[in-house]
């Protein structure tokens, strides 16, 4: 109720009476239009036909391209809807807009002349009273007895304002169901959606498998470094060098995620394969780790989408192991049979078995595994070991 009563008091009803006029200034433009189109009719033009000639060429006119972005720009800023930006003419759509918007701001303009009319009358009292044409004959009196003006004409102004208001709630309505998204619109803005919500995950998934990876070898080495400082400066050397190679590594891959989120050129750095896994059996060497990598099968058969995905899990394999379970030997089995490669990254328990359990990281190894069509699973076995499996199929599956 509070909201209702505050209505004269905010724009909304004043620009819905601009937007009416703009209305009658298109319906008094095609009114000429057709005036002009009709002057040589060999007799006199019948009212009928002379507007029903106007409402074709309105139609006609909601049927050009530009017509749904212009009005759909309009109603953004008059009658402070929020719909998108057309992606494809809704030609006929737009054609019943434009048919809707003159005869409401018709309808609209006609009570604004009678609202107008009526706050003649209190004029016409002021001066001493008189007689006023208002649909029929009035009589105004002088003195007390014509101060019913007054209220009349507030009432029509009160009545007024309310119309404007109700003229915005009406067009904003059509506007969203006329000039708004079509079917194939919100379908095409969907797919878009799910297209950079996948791009997102992707890119999150990237992210802490390399940066994770790389910080937590770069600890390792640190620590590594910080202890042979002065019995093995030589040591604290090559591990200070490892860390910088990995953090060179990191910015890079850092670097190119932030171009995917500007929008930039994509990196024309090669993402790391299977025949990248002896850099990374180096990297892990130097934080003291035991880290020993066996191959069933040619990994070169692999493609190249596959091999990649599959670097990712092995990585995240090895930083686990790193994490949870430092100074653990840690083994990677590979294996190309058939159609399926097999992954398989074991390392000793040095915490309790159930510690890891919620990481993003297992979370990532599945969903690339699950979008790969393969399946994966990670937990402890024996009571002394964790072992994370992963079946990649090596191509594509048919679709039916």
């Amino acid at each position: 109720m509070r909201q209702f009563l505050r209505l004269p008091f905010t724009a909304v009803p004043y620009l819905g009476w601009i937007h009416a006029c703009l209305a009658m200034v298109l319906a008094a433009s095609i009114a000429l239009v057709t005036a002009g189109l009709l002057v040589f009719w060999p007799t006199a033009i019948p009212a009928p036909l002379f507007v029903a000639a106007a409402w074709f060429l309105t139609g006609a006119v909601g049927l050009l391209r530009p017509a749904r972005r212009a009005g759909l720009r309009l109603a953004n800023g008059l009658l402070r809807t929020a719909l998108p930006a057309p992606l494809r003419p809704r030609r006929f759509a737009t054609a019943a807009w434009l048919l809707s918007w003159t005869v409401a701001g018709g309808a609209l303009a006609a009570v604004s002349t009678v609202a107008l009319a009526a706050l003649g009358l209190p004029v016409v009292w002021f001066r001493g009273g008189g007689a006023v044409t208002f649909g029929s004959d009035l009589s105004v009196e002088p003195g007390a007895a014509g101060a019913w003006t007054l209220a009349a004409g507030a009432g029509a102004l009160v009545a007024a304002v309310y119309c404007c208001a109700g003229y915005t709630v009406l067009m904003r309505r059509l506007a969203a169901q006329l000039l708004g998204p079509g079917l194939a619109e919100r379908l095409a803005a969907a797919e878009a959606e799910a297209d950079r919500a996948a791009a997102r995950n992707q890119l999150a998934r990237d992210l802490h498998d390399s940066i994770g990876h790389t910080l937590t070898a770069s600890t390792i080495q640190a620590a590594v470094a910080k202890q042979a400082m002065e019995s093995d400066p030589e040591s604290a050397r090559l591990a200070m060098e490892a860390i910088e190679g990995t953090s060179r590594a990191a910015l890079e891959d850092l670097d190119r995620a932030l171009g995917v989120l500007r929008g930039e050129p994509a990196s024309t750095r090669p993402e790391p394969t299977l025949a990248d896994l002896d850099a990374l059996s180096d990297r892990i060497a130097r934080t003291g780790t035991e880290l020993a990598v066996e191959l069933d099968g040619d990994p070169g058969s692999v493609p190249d989408a596959i091999s990649r995905e599959a670097y990712r899990i092995v990585q995240e394999g090895v930083t686990n192991a790193l994490r949870h379970a430092p100074g653990a030997a840690i083994r990677v089995r590979l294996s190309v049979a058939g159609d399926r490669l097999h992954l398989r990254i074991v390392n000793g328990l040095v915490d309790a078995p159930g510690e890891r359990a919620g990481g993003r990281g297992l979370t990532g190894v599945t969903e690339r595994v699950r979008v790969l069509g393969g399946h994966a699973s990670a937990g402890p076995e024996g009571g002394s070991e964790w072992a994370l499996s992963a079946s990649l199929p090596l191509h594509a599956p048919a679709r039916s």
